[in-house]
């Protein structure tokens, strides 16, 4: 069984539909997909209908934007009520947050002398419900200006680059604790992602785990070997879920295709096995 429980389509950041993410999981041959788009379970619906027709077993869920110790986190979420009042409000405030984010964002890409506009970023978003950077990614790569996203986020978008604008963030325990109630499990998304420094260290972790964190992704394409190594060393000492998953965004993001790293069944059923039952 071939499971990848991280992936992106045009309801954030992706650049397929929901139904075009699906069939193109079940040509790579994955059993089980994780749809988990940034901050909005919009694209569940759909997704769940093309997965009935292509006979994959989908894992709705949710990428929630989180701040944790002063840094940046991802969380996922699965399985949870997304209208569920205490998760409601922390998606709300965090899609208000991109909204308000856009317009400082192509405020800052027009002092360089970048004739972007909302109309162009919009363009390049579509349906979206999530608009984020890799929106202005791309509309920087339709004007000509940047050949790919990853130029665009090198050039100008990543934190410490001039077009880079702060947003509201959850608290990450808060987080966390929001999709328990709602019904769901949360599993901490690439924690060691493009930093050289391995932080949460185990002992921040550890205080996620008391908190209700229920695994780790450890098979990612932004850890090296050594970090997945240790990753899987803490998850296990703390007996967290290891998970692993492709992060496909199909052709906005480089080298993430889809299965490229996969959940072994075991841990999947212990995923499941979190999910909280509701009281009768």
């Amino acid at each position: 069984m071939r499971i990848d429980l991280h992936t992106h389509s045009r309801a954030s950041d992706g650049t397929q539909s929901p139904a075009e993410l699906v069939e193109a999981a079940a040509a790579a041959g994955l059993d089980v997909l994780g749809l988990t788009d940034h901050d909005t379970a919009a694209g569940w619906a759909e997704a769940q209908e093309a997965a009935d027709r292509y006979g994959v077993r989908l894992v709705p869920g949710i990428e929630i934007s989180a701040l944790h110790e002063g840094r940046g986190a991802h969380l996922l979420a699965y399985l949870p009520d997304p209208e569920h009042p205490a998760l409601r409000e922390h998606l709300d405030r965090i899609l208000d947050g991109r909204r308000a984010r856009l317009p400082a964002t192509i405020a800052r890409v027009r002092e360089l002398g970048i004739p972007l506009t909302e109309d162009d970023v919009h363009a390049a978003a579509g349906d979206a419900v999530a608009h984020g950077r890799p929106h202005v990614a791309d509309a920087l790569v339709a004007l000509g200006v940047v050949g790919d996203r990853t130029e665009a986020f090198r050039r100008y978008l990543n934190p410490g680059r001039p077009a880079y604008v702060e947003r509201h963030a959850a608290p990450l325990v808060g987080v966390i604790e929001a999709v328990r109630s709602a019904g769901g499990v949360s599993v901490l998304a690439h924690a060691w992602g493009r930093r050289r420094d391995d932080v949460p260290d185990a002992a921040s972790l550890a205080g996620l785990a008391q908190a209700g964190l229920v695994g780790l992704e450890v098979d990612h394409e932004d850890h090296d070997a050594d970090q997945r190594r240790r990753l899987r060393a803490i998850a296990r000492d703390l007996g967290l879920v290891i998970t692993g998953s492709s992060d496909h965004h199909g052709t906005g993001k480089i080298a993430h295709e889809l299965g490229c790293n996969t959940t072994a069944p075991e841990e999947f059923e212990r995923l499941l096995d979190a999910v909280p039952v509701p009281p009768r």
